[in-house]
This record gives structure tokens, C-alpha cells and sequence, in this order.
């Protein structure tokens, strides 16, 4: 699951970053309102959730989540404020959010809320992903293959999953490296090819119905 960050606290956003992404999140940290919109508005499909402040500079949380609204986003957003009374919280989720936490928060009722948002999707999913004789629970994080757990890192396991959720589908390699990384990453340009590669490795029981093939000059796609 990939995640914007809007705060300008930076010191909180990293902190907040850094936790998410031991949980296996991929995390982009943008701290200015206007910018934060534009990329909303333009990057929408990159994103499973963001995570808002109320102020911000040149454009608060309350009016970022309204206008997203109103351009039809439906990205699940959760709102951070410094604000605990009713009527702010009531304002929020009447512009818009899918929920609010206060500050100081603790960050396992961060991860909490955040689990809690994510089980809700626009379209209905099942809890565990099956394709072939393959099976992930993303909740659990657990992966079974022939009945057998599969031990996974995290973005082995955030690349299963893409894949399981688009069975047969081509999937390129550059959604693969915008969905599973940040904007920041810098590095070596086959890394999707290399934890691909291991990821079949691990997979390749030589008994099992489900290939993970190359599409020459796109990407890669799970055929069961």
C-alpha cells in the first residue's frame, strides 16, 4: 500500500514515515497544501491513502480534502488536528475525510486507523487473495503456496500483492516502481526486475499452477 504524507511538521513527518514503513507502507512527504492538491488531483491512482494535516501552508487540509471531493477523488483521506473540539471534527468529515486523529497521537492508533480506512475500498475485496494454488492475506501478511507458507520480505510481498489483485493482467514495470516506491527512491534502474526474480524464486515450488511471466518490453503479468 503506498501513502501520501502531507504535513509540515517535518520532524512528525518522518517519524510517522518511518513507522509506516516498517509496517510495509511505501510513503511519500509533501508539506505545502497547494502542492499536495496538484499531486492529488494528477496522481491519484499512485495512492491507496492520505494522510492530511489540518494547517497547512497556502492551503488547509479541510479545503484540500473539499476540493479533492468535488474533482470526484474518492482516496480514502485521514485527517491529523491539533483541534479536539466537535465542531472542528464534525467540519472535517463533513468536507469530506474518511476519519480524523487528534494530536499527539499514539502511532499504533495511527496504524490502526489507517488498517481500519484500508478494509473499507471503493469496490469490495475479499480478505484473502487466491490465484491458482497461491494465497495472501493481506491483513495477516502471511502468504501460502500449495498450502505451505511462503516467507516473504515486504516488498516481495507488496509485489505479490499488486500482482494477485490483477490476475492476467500486464502490469509495466513503471507502475510497479511508482506504487511500491517513493518518490525520492534513487537507485539502481532493475530493481523491479531483481525482487521480481526472487519472488519467483520463492515461488517456484516446480509443482504449482501459477506463473509469473516476463512480457517482453512491458512488464510482467501472474497467469493462473
Amino acid at each position: 500500500m503506498k501513502i501520501l504524507l502531507v504535513e509540515d511538521e517535518m520532524k512528525l513527518a518522518l517519524a510517522i514515515k518511518k513507522g509506516l514503513e516498517m509496517e510495509g507502507y511505501t510513503v511519500d512527504i509533501i508539506n505545502d497544501g497547494q502542492k499536495a492538491l496538484t499531486r492529488i488531483s494528477l496522481h491519484r491512482a499512485d495512492y491507496d491513502l492520505v494522510i492530511l494535516d489540518l494547517m497547512l501552508p497556502s492551503l488547509d487540509g479541510r479545503e484540500i480534502t473539499r476540493q479533492s471531493r468535488e474533482m470526484g477523488i474518492t482516496l480514502p483521506i485521514l485527517i491529523l488536528t491539533a483541534r479536539a473540539e466537535t465542531e472542528t471534527k464534525v467540519e472535517t468529515l463533513l468536507a469530506g475525510a474518511d476519519d480524523y486523529l487528534v494530536k499527539p497521537f499514539s502511532f499504533a492508533e495511527l496504524a490502526a486507523r489507517i488498517r481500519a480506512i484500508l478494509r473499507r475500498p471503493v469496490e469490495a475485496l475479499p480478505e484473502i487473495l487466491s490465484v491458482g494454488d497461491l494465497e495472501l492475506n493481506a491483513a495477516e501478511r502471511w502468504v501460502k503456496h500449495n498450502g505451505e507458507d511462503v516467507p516473504l520480505t515486504l516488498k516481495e510481498f507488496g509485489l505479490l500483492e499488486y500482482f494477485m489483485r490483477r490476475p492476467n493482467q500486464v502490469v509495466n514495470r513503471e507502475d510497479l516502481l511508482s506504487h511500491l516506491w517513493d518518490f525520492n527512491y534513487i537507485g539502481f534502474s532493475n530493481v523491479v526486475d531483481v525482487h521480481v526474480k526472487n519472488l519467483r524464486r520463492k515461488l517456484d515450488t516446480g509443482h504449482g499452477d501459477v506463473v509469473l511471466e516476463t512480457v517482453r518490453g512491458i512488464g510482467y503479468r501472474m497467469v493462473a
